[in-house]
């Protein structure tokens, strides 16, 4: 069998199509590394586009277009996601994308100095740092919203949202 290296359909000439408008409201969320918690905290801030991890934009990767929405990296509060969430910001920085909110994910163990370090410098090239409290009941949890979140969790979402330009936390999710 060949291969086809034209479209047997011809094509009609005419003028491009239009771009569609991109959809009001929400955040991008991707994370610094694979497991910082995108999805949980992508069910938690709706509208969220889950966007994955950063990578580097190649022959088969495009660069992230956040298309005017604002942009929350994530990551855990380890020494090792620190430093991935350093390099995500500048690789994102390289495609001329402002992270609004670097969300930083609680593993249950006190941050290690290193990994506050770098948090803090990341402090200047960021909109903001905000800690996300580690939350046990999402570890048996299949819905994230069906978890009923601690104060600190509420906070921390709500100043997400606010300095993502949303509206505030919707108390139907706060308290299922």
């Amino acid at each position: 069998m060949y291969q086809m290296t034209a479209d047997p359909r011809p094509r009609q000439a005419g003028p491009a199509p239009l771009p569609r408008p991109a959809p009001s409201g929400g955040v991008v969320l991707v994370g610094a590394h694979g497991g910082a918690g995108v999805t949980t905290l992508a069910g938690l801030l709706r509208p969220a586009w889950d966007k994955g991890t950063v990578r580097r934009p190649g022959p088969a990767q495009r660069p992230l277009r956040p298309a005017g929405r604002p942009v929350v990296l994530v990551a855990r509060s380890t020494a090792t996601a620190a430093a991935r969430a350093v390099t995500a910001t500048g690789l994102l920085a390289a495609q001329g994308v402002q992270v609004t909110v670097l969300a930083v994910i609680g593993d249950g163990l006190p941050e290690p100095a290193e990994a506050r370090y770098r948090f803090r410098v990341l402090d200047g090239r960021v909109g903001a740092v905000i800690r996300v409290p580690y939350i046990p009941a999402f570890r048996l949890a299949a819905d994230p919203l069906s978890v009923t979140l601690p104060r600190r969790a509420r906070r921390a979402l709500a100043e997400i949202r606010a300095l993502a330009g949303e509206q505030p936390y919707p108390e139907s999710v706060i308290r299922p």
